[in-house]
């Protein structure tokens, strides 16, 4: 019986922690991680993402390229209703580090203007293209610019094991690169979240890992791990 009542009460907390999550309740005492995507929306790839996050109480983070969103709205609504982050990256995927300062805004401001159309929601975050950027793009960005500390290289290898391999290495506050446009990658990402559930970590939006660390992401700003 005292077995019994002690896996009983491990499914309680387990219950009790997937339904807190659910509600958008970051705990800060205890570790996370922030999964996040880049190039869609792709409704192959991010629905079976979302499906494996709905299961054990997650939240990713999808930065979105602004002239894909429009096809794909019914994909952007569900990632706004479950709670996860719609956030930027440009509007057609330029290198903003080979524009000038205008051409950069537009590429940020369009592709906000895009994701709010799809959603009703304007995103407070961007992500570079390749990451890469220069003084131009830091001073005209306008945003936040999220980084990240662990690459998967999902998009290189195509493999869904070395994709699960590498996001397993990653550390209270670290920010996880994928791209949701790859079927291995919804493959990796079967494995890696209840991986990642077992190891005691949350896994939350960039918005909730930062204000959990109690960083504030300044316009102009860029972020690797949030610690």
């Amino acid at each position: 019986p005292e077995e019994k009542a002690a896996q009983d009460a491990a499914q309680a907390a387990d219950a009790g922690q997937a339904a807190a999550q659910q509600a958008g309740t970051v705990d800060p005492s205890r570790p996370m991680v922030a999964l996040t995507f880049d190039d869609g929306p792709q409704p192959s790839v991010g629905n079976r993402i979302m499906d494996c996050l709905a299961q054990y109480g997650g939240k990713a983070t999808f930065f979105m390229v602004g002239d894909r969103v429009g096809s794909y709205k019914t994909e952007v609504r569900r990632m706004v209703a479950e709670g996860h982050e719609v956030a930027n990256h440009t509007m057609n995927h330029k290198y903003l580090q080979k524009l000038g300062a205008a051409q950069i805004q537009a590429q940020v401001n369009q592709g906000n203007d895009a994701i709010q159309a799809a959603c009703g929601v304007r995103p407070t975050l961007l992500r570079l293209p390749g990451g890469n950027h220069n003084a131009t793009v830091m001073a005209n960005a306008g945003m936040p610019m999220i980084q990240w500390n662990v690459d998967t290289l999902d998009w290189k290898t195509r493999n869904a094991q070395s994709t699960y391999e590498a996001a397993m290495t990653a550390q209270d506050g670290d920010v996880i690169l994928m791209h949701d446009i790859h079927g291995p990658t919804a493959d990796a990402v079967d494995m890696i979240v209840p991986a990642l559930k077992a190891k005691g970590f949350q896994m939350v939006t960039v918005s909730e890992l930062a204000a959990a660390k109690g960083i504030n992401l300044e316009n102009g700003g860029a972020y690797g791990a949030l610690r």
